[in-house]
């Protein structure tokens, strides 16, 4: 089978001990490709370093919105200079987008106006490198909708505009909303900007019905499996540790729920990764 894990924070302490095991229990599950993304200047660090290491692995380099605080001068050169190293080390470059970026209102580490301003920040980047962005989208009380998503969407109408205005190319591969957990209207407007959906454990569970009929409303051609390990483990491994493998449960259920065969998904899943991240 043909698998990709969209998102999986791989340099988690909680994978010290076996991450080369986990890792092959992924190829060994049928992944042939692992999107690992930075939340920090550190974790995107490690996040090229075991990309560099791991030839189904790849990086995203980014700073997560709840460290929007942590940003200064020099933090857009670091992420510029991981993602494209002076030559020759970049033509063997393994980053393949910016991220996890976004917005939290729900722990609210940072004003939402400096979220926005780095959020911003890094969407220029994506601009200036070419990348698609992986992105961040949490509601204060983990709504399905409110201030989060609207002042996410006018952010994103902006720049999508901006970049169809200069016919530049990223605007045919712009990024994903990453584990998504708001509306299908909102779903379908990020779909109708560009932007692809990414699908994670909770769709298994047994009371997520309306996350279910969501996901059912919204063409196979822009979803993406993810696990966000280590954490939203799937049924039926939840309470544990998630890791990439348990992918093929999030693959099944939307194979459940659209009326196809759990290979159909993850081929398309995985076609659609191809197409974002041009891997």
């Amino acid at each position: 089978m043909n698998l990709t894990d969209t998102h999986a924070h791989l340099y988690w302490d909680r994978f010290n001990e076996d991450r080369d095991d986990v890792i092959s229990r992924a190829k060994e599950a049928g992944l042939t490709r692992i999107l690992v993304p930075g939340t920090t200047l550190e974790t995107s660090l490690a996040s090229v370093k075991l990309a560099e290491s791991n030839p189904i692995v790849f990086a995203a380099v980014g700073i997560h919105p709840t460290d929007a605080l942590t940003w200064t001068e020099r933090t857009k050169d670091e992420l510029r200079r991981m993602a494209r190293p002076p030559l020759p080390k970049r033509e063997g470059t393994k980053v393949v987008a910016i991220g996890e970026i976004g917005l939290d209102y729900y722990w609210d580490r940072a004003p939402h106006s400096v979220q926005k301003e780095i959020l911003q920040e890094q969407l220029s980047l994506a601009e200036e490198l070419n990348l698609p962005i992986v992105l961040h989208l949490r509601e204060k009380n983990d709504a399905p909708e409110g201030d989060c998503a609207t002042d996410l969407l006018e952010m994103l109408e902006k720049w999508v505009s901006s970049l169809r205005l200069g016919a530049h190319p990223l605007a045919k591969c712009l990024g994903v909303l990453h584990s998504f957990s708001g509306t299908g209207e909102i779903a379908k407007k990020a779909i109708a900007l560009g932007f692809m959906i990414g699908v994670t454990g909770p769709i298994t569970f047994k009371k997520m019905s309306q996350r279910r009929e969501m996901i059912a409303s919204l063409p196979l051609e822009s979803l993406l499996i993810e696990t966000d390990a280590p954490f939203l483990s799937p049924q039926p491994k939840r309470g544990k540790r998630n890791e990439p493998a348990y992918v093929r449960f999030v693959a099944e259920k939307i194979a459940e729920i659209h009326g196809k065969s759990t290979r159909e998904i993850a081929e398309i899943t995985t076609a659609n990764a191809t197409r974002l991240f041009n891997w």
